[in-house]
């Protein structure tokens, strides 16, 4: 009896443990300078899973033991990017995470709280490959990353590059999303092929945080097809989306380079909303629950190029900032209505005196169908801010 009262008496201390051990991310081991996200296809020390595929996911192929020259060890990762959009979202990317396809609505992760840094190597197929970023952490949900950062875009050569991301001055106790890489159609309209290898985390001594840095002008939304100068997808439809037809690398007589946007609106009100528009928002879907604003405070005005498919075209608005939600756009200014000429035509939004200093909505425009009852096409170029 004496022996079950003392058995008893343990496991009460020890379940209480237990289960605490797994409310908690797992821990690295002590005086661990690197913790691995990819080294190798058959590398014991890989910790992240890349199942966390986003927007058009079926336009994605992977090969996680590509013998393609890798960068160290004897296999790498290819990516496969068509840029078709299978389901219909103009971008796509893929989360490393723990346990597979963890979007944050169970337990897991690593507390990654010795690290400061993430590294990796990565090269295109061909070279002139754009990757709109790559980020660490970021995902939300139940159970959230406690820090996201991000690097980009960036223009891929087809010789192997070293990559990092400052971490330094982050809440990387529970990380999930390790790592992950996000492109869009407009950036790679032929769409890309690119490698990646030897991706892990670092502790680099004296390594300082990063501030966050007001942006030098001119900075663009929207330069020509591919450009890495673009730094907002045109992600944010609205109204009776089901009434647009975008293109963003339209040769149908552009003001300045290869391409332009050409927007087309059939005013058939497939969500019964009578309105329609697009804006541009960064990263791709951020209604304002993602923190992830540029600081423009250096900007003045908002110009863009446009011309209408035959002239008399009205859009009701076009918009830089006004964003709300938790991470809210600080301000907002707007030119309405605008009658487009069938020239070419340069407008501007008057951003003096405003609050630039968070936008993660680029750029918008809005029209509608009393104004257009029997639709309109026109054409956009040279987004930037100045």
């Amino acid at each position: 009896m004496k022996r079950l009262l003392v058995l008893l008496a343990v496991l009460s201390l020890v379940l209480p443990l237990a289960a605490a051990a797994q409310e908690s991310p797992a821990a690295m081991p002590e005086k661990t300078k690197e913790f691995a996200v990819y080294l190798d296809k058959t590398s014991r020390e890989n910790h992240f899973i890349p199942s966390g595929w986003m927007g058009d996911h079926g336009d994605i192929k992977i090969n996680d033991q590509s013998m393609d020259n890798p960068h160290g060890g004897t296999t790498c990762i290819q990516f496969t990017y068509s840029a078709k959009k299978s389901q219909g979202q103009g971008w796509a990317g893929v989360y490393w995470q723990n346990p597979v396809n963890n979007w944050g609505n169970k337990k897991g992760g690593y507390d990654l709280s010795s690290m400061n840094k993430l590294t990796f190597w990565a090269r295109g197929a061909k070279g002139g490959e754009v990757i709109q970023k790559f980020v660490v952490g970021g995902i939300k949900g139940t159970y959230p990353d406690t820090a996201s950062a991000e690097t980009g875009p960036i223009e891929l050569t087809n010789t192997w590059k070293p990559y990092s991301v400052n971490l330094s001055g982050k809440d990387l106790t529970y990380i999930n999303g390790g790592f992950g890489w996000v492109t869009t159609a407009d950036l790679n309209p032929e769409g890309c092929a690119f490698f990646l290898d030897d991706i892990k985390f670092e502790n680099e001594s004296g390594l300082k945080p990063e501030g966050k840095k007001q942006e030098e002008m001119p900075f663009y939304v929207y330069a020509d097809r591919s450009s890495p100068k673009n730094h907002f997808i045109p992600s944010g439809w609205m109204g009776d989306y089901g009434d647009l037809k975008y293109d963003g690398v339209s040769r149908e007589d552009p003001y300045l380079g290869d391409t332009c946007i050409k927007i087309i609106y059939s005013p058939k009100k497939s969500q019964g909303q009578g309105w329609a528009g697009i804006y541009w928002q960064n990263p791709a879907n951020n209604w304002g629950d993602t923190d992830a604003g540029f600081d423009l405070s250096k900007t003045v005005k908002l110009s863009f190029w446009a011309r209408g498919a035959n002239g008399g075209e009205r859009i009701e608005e076009f918009k830089a900032g006004g964003l709300m939600g938790e991470y809210s756009d600080s301000d907002s200014s707007s030119i309405a209505p605008v009658i487009l000429n069938k020239e070419w035509t340069q407008y501007a939004i008057d951003l003096k005196g405003k609050d630039m200093s968070y936008v993660i909505g680029g750029f918008a425009w809005s029209t509608n169908l009393d104004n257009n009852p029997d639709g309109l096409t026109f054409y956009l170029d040279e987004i930037k801010y100045e």
